[in-house]
């Protein structure tokens, strides 16, 4: 990387000092460094502000202070990027406008926590994200209305991206590519392609994963089956990595690796699940175009009103059908019903059967095709293959029972062992996402929602074929409507094909963080499913 970039990547990083005065110095360096750019290309072609600065460095200078006078979490520095821009605005260069309606398609920005007016907690996970990676994602915004699950996400994250682990900084960068590409989440692969370079990988290696080392290429066929069918994998998978000579994988390296194959895997299922959008200062995310309007002034920045902000509730003249008393009815009958009977283990057994065969029959999407672009696709192998074929094919998803190999007594010691601390940080995740609730239903308070969280993690598992013993699956029809289970394997399964109008059309009347925290739930859940397959392969070529 050049000096260069490395002086300008520290002077962002001051920004995130919880030092004042720091901060402060940091944010005059670049103003210096801004002024001297903006001088360098005077005198302006007139008429003034015609077009944008053909600095490009300029350009990705302003696109950042845009991002950071939407998102920075120290007020401080959000009003001197206002201020900054506003100067660079009055001599004449025509600076970048937001794309968009805030950090999601399907909330409307005024229902995200606004990163100034949060809570003391929420503020300092704010601030300590900022800290670590230099932005307040989207991500973060939308998981902000679940601080104490945001909380425990971005703790594991970074141990996992920063912190000692067997893998180098930029391979953990290209395995969240090619994880995110193999469900062409073109979102998070901008991103990491971003930290990549930063951390100072090899340019050579975005060109496709045909030049990235043979090791990372060895992850391929991994990728691939974790993300579509992970009932699929055996111990000769992992054999083939442990033991690929000169090229070889150790078990730790490779536990890291998984993890991260994981991770984002289902973090691209949130991203599409919640229509998270581009970053302010990525491509796609802001535009030195003029509104067709009016000009667009700075001040605009710090009201929101930077871009169109129409928010219709396309739900709320519709006459809603007391869904959530149907559910609490439902839940309430089903609680009487365990109560007074209990069915046979073959019944059991039967009922899992009939709804992993029904799953199967679940439609993902109005089965369009998505194409990936040449961009994506070249970040992996066998874009053709996906879920859908195998559903469509009819083949039997041979049943994965929790009791032979679980989470809690195998999955977590062994993750443990290979790689100290992230074991205990998956369990908390895992745990936060599931036992979660403000006990509440829309607008009821009071509410147990435990038999409600349970359908929904066990229907996903049941998706991928793992059965637990002690669970009626009789109860999930009970509880998840069609609308709801078309969602969640869309999301789960080929989240690149969710929508606004799935999102839209399941659970009508309840609140949008209700909706985030399912998306949390789902996630979680299909990150557990993936890694209890991963790693039963690990435990079965080591024993």
């Amino acid at each position: 990387m050049e000096v260069q970039d490395r002086e300008s990547l520290g002077r962002w990083d001051g920004l995130g000092s919880r030092d004042a005065i720091s901060r402060t110095e940091a944010m005059e360096n670049i103003r210096q460094d801004v002024m001297r750019k903006v001088e360098a290309i005077r005198p302006l072609p007139s008429p003034p502000a015609s077009r944008s600065p053909p600095n490009s460095d300029l350009n990705d200078i302003l696109a950042h202070l845009l991002m950071l006078s939407k998102r920075c979490p120290f007020d401080d520095v959000k009003d001197r990027c206002i201020r900054l821009l506003q100067g660079v605005q009055d001599l004449g260069v025509r600076i970048p406008r937001p794309l968009g309606n805030g950090p999601s398609r399907f909330i409307p920005e005024k229902e995200i926590l606004q990163v100034s007016k949060v809570d003391a907690r929420t503020q300092s996970i704010f601030e300590d994200a900022f800290a670590a990676l230099g932005r307040l994602d989207n991500i973060s915004l939308v998981m902000g209305f679940h601080p104490q699950y945001l909380g425990s996400f971005l703790r594991t994250q970074h141990y996992l991206l920063q912190m000692d682990g067997p893998l180098s900084l930029h391979y953990r960068h290209y395995i969240g590519i090619m994880a995110a590409a193999r469900h062409q989440c073109s979102y998070l692969v901008n991103l990491h392609v971003n930290d990549f370079l930063q951390v100072g990988g090899d340019p050579k290696w975005l060109n496709g994963l045909d030049k990235a080392p043979q090791k990372l290429q060895q992850l391929g066929e991994l990728n691939k089956i974790l993300a579509h069918r992970p009932w699929l994998l055996t111990k000769e998978h992992i054999e083939r990595l442990l033991k690929a000579e000169e090229h070889s994988w150790s078990l730790a390296e490779l536990i890291h690796a998984v993890v991260l194959l994981t991770h984002y895997h289902s973090l691209a299922s949130f991203t599409f699940g919640c229509g998270i959008t581009t970053e302010i200062h990525c491509d796609g995310g802001h535009t030195f175009r003029p509104p067709s309007l009016s000009q667009y002034c700075v001040c605009d920045i710090a009201n929101g009103n930077g871009h169109a902000n129409h928010h219709d509730d396309p739900l709320g003249n519709q006459e809603m059908c007391g869904e959530v008393e149907v559910l609490m009815e439902r839940m309430k009958q089903l609680q009487e019903c365990r109560d007074d009977e209990e069915a046979s283990q073959e019944e059991m057994a039967t009922r899992f059967e009939r709804e992993k065969t029904e799953s199967m029959l679940v439609v993902t999407a109005e089965d369009e095709e998505c194409v990936p672009s040449r961009d994506i696709s070249r970040h992996f192998e066998d874009p053709s293959y996906g879920y859908k074929d195998f559903s469509r094919r009819g083949e039997h998803v041979p049943t994965f029972r929790v009791q032979d190999y679980s989470w809690e007594d195998h999955g977590f010691s062994l993750v443990n062992r290979l790689y100290p601390d992230v074991g205990q940080m998956l369990d908390e995740k895992f745990q936060m996402a599931y036992n979660l609730t403000y006990n509440t239903m829309a607008t009821h308070k009071d509410v147990d929602t435990s038999m409600l969280r349970r359908a929904i993690w066990n229907y996903i598992h049941c998706m991928f074929g793992i059965r637990y013993d002690d669970y009626d699956y009789g109860e999930i029809n009970q509880l998840l409507d069609r609308s709801f289970k078309i969602y969640i394997k869309t999301m789960v399964c080929s989240p690149e094909k969710t929508t606004k109008r799935m999102y839209e059309s399941f659970w009508r009347q309840f609140q949008h963080s209700e909706k985030v925290h399912v998306n949390l739930l789902l996630m979680e859940a299909r990150m557990q499913a993936e890694l209890l397959y991963a790693l039963r392969a690990i435990t079965r070529y080591m024993t």
